[in-house]
């Protein structure tokens, strides 16, 4: 099992990014996929994921301007942030897991997982 992502870079407050997180070993249809963020002195965040039966979550502070797809065909996940504010800067990891306690810890809830990250790719948002 295998995350790659990419996509992070510097971008004034108002630019847009595109993350994306590309899977191998497994199918992302039926598992959970989601992106998580941290910065340094906070704890690892959910941003946004999809559930293993396709529900989708956005925390509060993002809802509006990041949208989470999949691409099934390509076997990669992404993420489209809009209208990016400096409080979004940070290391963001994409996850997965082959069971929905992934989207409960992407909520915030204190569950183990998921099992599988990728490698984290920096976004920094500054004027």
């Amino acid at each position: 099992v295998q995350l790659q992502a990419f996509g992070g870079g510097f971008v004034q407050p108002g630019g847009s990014l595109r993350l994306s997180c590309v899977a191998s070993g497994f199918p992302l249809d039926g598992h959970f996929i989601g992106w998580f963020r941290q910065v340094p002195g906070k704890e690892r965040e959910g941003v946004s994921c999809i559930n293993t039966d396709s529900d989708t979550y956005y925390r509060d502070s993002v809802t509006g301007r990041f949208t989470i797809s999949r691409d099934i065909a390509k076997n990669t996940v992404y993420l489209q942030m809009n209208d990016l504010k400096p409080e979004d800067t940070g290391v963001y990891y994409c996850a997965a897991d082959p069971d929905f306690k992934g989207f409960y810890a992407c909520k915030g809830y204190a569950v183990a997982g998921p099992d599988y990250w990728g490698q984290g790719t920096l976004v920094t948002v500054s004027s």
